[in-house]
């Protein structure tokens, strides 16, 4: 969610660019930027940023999951051992066991 408080103009960043990059690391929140009165830019701390990008790695781990489970309940998908001999084949590697 956005905090209100965290928008600001890009001139009055750019004005106190110091004091705006301690107030991003120490709360951890984006701040928005505006130009001409729109929001323009979005910056954020960068630990906070790596924090953002592992929660959506994460969700897209689950999603995916849960796609798969989704699809072994209607049957779909294919035996773990087919797979791996198709994925040899594909690659022309021999067949397990030889």
């Amino acid at each position: 969610m956005i905090d209100l408080a965290e928008i600001h103009s890009l001139s009055a960043f750019q004005r106190n660019v110091k004091a705006h990059i301690a107030r991003l690391k120490q709360s951890g929140k984006p701040q928005i930027l505006t130009v001409n009165g729109a929001a323009e830019i979005i910056v954020q701390d960068a630990k906070a940023y790596q924090k953002l990008l592992e929660a959506l790695e994460q969700a897209q781990a689950n999603a995916a999951v849960a796609l798969g489970l989704e699809q072994a309940r209607r049957g779909e998908g294919k035996d773990a051992f087919q797979a791996i001999e198709e994925v040899r084949d594909e690659l022309n590697l021999p067949p397990h066991g030889s």
